[in-house]
């Protein structure tokens, strides 16, 4: 053991202490796309003590461009990413706990998610997410790091509840549209650079060396050979439902949640059933066999495509309709087919 972390215990910010210190760490990561796959791969390299995976998705073919831990069986077979990232992740380093947890992460299991953490990395590709973990953070006082990264360039900032602004002092609300990798594209390079300012960030928290952490948004693109660093302090807002003195965690609050939405940047609607309701997926098989042969199924999830849309049914009865962004098209699809 001391030789695999000698490069770590050699550094001298980290040096024997530090690494003991990450070795007893608990970091959730939220969302296992490209930053979430990078993150975990360094963090699990590093030795962290338990890493909680959280994902909703799982693997498809775009994603093996820039999604460093899965592979093409992954994609053929369609396996959930937090599964398939557990499953390379523990044949690197068998040491590091992981838990895998595939599911949404809203206003209802947020709590339970980051359970325990010392910290939180956000790997997300949407605001809502994002703004729900920014009140569950000021809600604990976990500290937690956002990146974000489309075409060549991204971002990141890292937030300490009760010292820097938080994610809504920045934001004020919700941002509407904007470009998402499925829109313009994106590469490997912006990916990786965000990641190595995100874990770096993750090293000094672990490691209890919060006088080293950057107070800045970090803002490049790689293509145009711009990097930026935004002093944000001022904007840390007194008023701030989020952060400041009165705080009600708004995002928080489980009525506000979307029940189906539109996923960013993709033909794709996601409908989650209200609670209480639940999916009999071998009854569901069972009747959509009877309307079409485009059925498969594993462990995980439930595919079926039909009326030139792909419907895709998991375990905790979220559903995903591919190829459409009509809210209204999708919940007739939903309707129809799989509580009708």
């Amino acid at each position: 053991m001391d030789d695999r972390y000698s490069r770590h215990t050699r550094f001298s910010k980290i040096g024997r202490s530090g690494q003991e210190k990450i070795r007893k760490k608990h970091v959730v990561l939220i969302g296992a796309g490209a930053l979430g796959t990078s993150c975990a791969e360094m963090l699990v390299r590093a030795g962290i003590g338990t890493l909680t995976i959280v994902d909703r998705d799982y693997v498809e073919w775009s994603n093996l461009q820039r999604q460093q831990l899965y592979t093409e069986a992954d994609a053929e077979n369609q396996m959930p990413k937090s599964v398939a990232a557990k499953t390379r992740l523990s044949d690197i380093n068998r040491d590091v706990v992981i838990h895998e947890r595939l599911e949404e992460t809203n206003a209802a299991t947020i709590e339970e998610q980051i359970k325990g953490a010392d910290l939180i990395i956000d790997a997300t590709d949407n605001f809502e997410t994002r703004m729900l973990i920014n009140d569950a953070a000021q809600k604990w006082r976990i500290p937690w790091i956002y990146g974000a990264c489309t075409g060549s360039h991204g971002l990141t900032y890292t937030i300490v509840p009760g010292e820097t602004p938080c994610l809504a002092c920045l934001l004020g609300k919700i941002p509407s549209g904007g470009d998402t990798c499925d829109t313009t594209g994106i590469i490997s390079p912006a990916v990786q650079m965000v990641t190595a300012h995100q874990v770096s960030e993750a090293f000094k928290i672990l490691v209890e060396d919060f006088g080293a952490l950057r107070k800045k948004v970090v803002y490049f693109d790689l293509w145009h050979n711009q990097h930026t660093l935004l002093k944000v302090e001022r904007l840390k807002n007194p008023h701030c439902l989020s952060c400041g003195p009165e705080a009600s965690y708004p995002y928080l609050d489980e009525r506000l949640s979307s029940k189906s939405a539109v996923l960013c940047g993709r033909d794709t609607v996601q409908i989650r059933p209200l609670p209480g309701v639940s999916i009999d997926r071998n009854r569901l098989e069972s009747k959509l066999s009877q309307l079409t042969s485009k059925i498969r199924s594993n462990e995980y999830l439930l595919q079926v495509e039909i009326e030139d849309t792909r419907m895709v049914i998991f375990k905790d009865n979220r559903v995903l309709i591919h190829g459409t962004k009509d809210l209204n098209k999708a919940k007739a699809l939903y309707n129809r087919y799989i509580t009708g």
